[in-house]
């Protein structure tokens, strides 16, 4: 539900109109013709390979009600005769008038928003966060990674007044992404889970990329809040007098929010939670992996503050639902596979070797693929990726894209290492390397698709 009148659209785009033919309904927005819906706006889009502009016709054909365009590409007598109850209205930039809708949108809605950002770790933060909060309030979540320019204000138009709290995920490539994210968003409270170097390429140094993610806080006052992750290096220092915050961590006792007493088994976590060294009881995940109870602790530490008690924290937290390829652990009749091949860098890459250290298995294999946004840095953080799983006594490498070499080459035993320079090949010769009652761990960047290798390991083995 978009919640905005037409009046709304054209006084929160500057825009003017084209075109206004009968009576003009919408509900819902949307930047694919292929999934426009009756009553729904078409915003033209432009991309490296394609102009939104140049498909009006087809979502107008397809039910559109109302189109915003930044260019005329079409023949006006056509449309208008072509079609009843529409309306174009005409922007400077169509990117800026959906950024400048869903700002409009929150500016006037009476909802809590919690704006999550940190190099690894926010998708899943933003599940614990949902979850966490869910038992006392109707939480609205952003679906999948939707979290960037154009993501994040469809995600804002998409929320209806029936939700109290938005959490909602600000990524970035580049400075001033996230400043623009959280002019929009304008969260209450921000969370960051970690400084990796994840768009490293972009961004040259940790230092821009702590600038960056610090961006979320460039409209904060007195009344925000900032919650980190004291564990990280980068984030450990942070002081600040305009607005309040807090600290997490399972290693430093003068943190706000501690994680004692921590038992890790195969396929979720325990610990003792210590808010301002005073325990509040056990915490059950259903995950596994010290990097989610660091996760877990941001969560918490938020539900907290929003005034959610242990219990209801610790019984949401227990419902939790990951989003997928996402450290999935699939259990299998001759072969466990570990799927996590949403995304990858080198923080998410070790953490993923640490839970399958974690797991019990005759054998285990490792199916790694390539970390994108690396720049200078990426053959020296292959490498050290191989040399973690050689530390961690990962039986079998299978090194697939344009850095194996790299990992190879960290990894060192030559007999346990397999290299491929693509999926296609790792896939024509993965059944020649593994075996019955292996544990596989499949991960790479999204863009390698190794989803491929995961369906090809369960059709042959399970």
């Amino acid at each position: 539900m978009i919640g905005l009148t037409f009046d709304d659209v054209l006084k929160s785009t500057k825009g003017s109109v084209y075109i206004h033919k009968g009576e003009v309904f919408f509900n819902k927005i949307n930047s694919d013709t292929r999934n426009i819906e009756c009553q729904s706006i078409f915003i033209a889009l432009k991309g490296n390979n394609f102009n939104g502009n140049h498909f009006v016709e087809e979502a107008l054909s397809k039910g559109a009600s109302l189109c915003i365009v930044d260019e005329v590409t079409f023949d006006k007598e056509d449309i208008i005769k072509n079609h009843d109850n529409f309306a174009i209205i005409k922007v400077q930039d169509c990117r800026r008038a959906l950024l400048d809708m869903a700002k409009y949108k929150r500016e006037n809605m009476n909802i809590k928003v919690i704006g999550i950002t940190g190099s690894t770790g926010k998708t899943t933060t933003k599940d614990m966060v949902a979850a966490s909060l869910g038992d006392k309030f109707k939480v609205f979540k952003t679906k999948g990674n939707f979290n960037n320019e154009i993501g994040l204000p469809l995600m804002i138009l998409e929320m209806d007044s029936a939700y109290e709290i938005a959490v909602l995920e600000l990524g970035m490539n580049n400075l001033n992404e996230i400043h623009n994210l959280a002019e929009v968003a304008k969260p209450d409270i921000a969370l960051i889970t970690n400084i990796g170097i994840s768009h490293i390429e972009n961004l040259k140094t940790k230092d821009n990329i702590l600038k960056a993610k610090m961006e979320i806080t460039d409209f904060f006052n007195k009344d925000n809040t900032l919650i980190i992750n004291a564990d990280d290096p980068m984030l450990s220092h942070i002081h600040n007098e305009g607005y309040d915050i807090i600290k997490t961590s399972i290693l430093n006792d003068n943190s706000d929010f501690k994680a004692e007493e921590i038992v890790l088994k195969e396929d979720s976590s325990e610990f003792s939670l210590i808010y301002k060294k005073t325990s509040l009881g056990k915490i059950i995940l259903p995950v596994p992996g010290i990097h989610n109870i660091q996760n877990a602790l941001l969560a918490i530490s938020c539900a907290y503050l929003m005034g959610v008690d242990k219990e209801k924290i610790a019984k949401g937290l227990n419902n939790l639902e990951i989003s997928s390829m996402r450290l999935d652990v699939i259990k299998g009749k001759s072969l466990d596979i570990i799927n996590d091949c949403y995304n990858a860098s080198p923080d998410s890459m070790k953490a993923a070797i640490d839970v399958q250290c974690n797991l019990n298995a005759s054998r285990k294999v490792a199916i790694l693929g390539t970390m994108k946004e690396l720049g200078d840095y990426a053959y020296e953080a292959h490498k050290q990726i191989g040399d973690y799983a050689r530390i961690r006594d990962i039986d079998v490498i299978v090194a697939v894209g344009d850095f194996s070499n790299a990992i190879a080459e960290g990894y060192g035993n030559e007999g346990c290492v397999f290299l491929f320079k693509d999926t296609e090949e790792a896939l024509n010769n993965i059944d020649k390397i593994i075996k019955k009652g292996d544990l596989v761990l499949v991960k790479a960047s999204r863009s390698m698709k190794f989803e491929l290798i995961i369906e090809n390991l369960k059709r042959i083995y399970n």
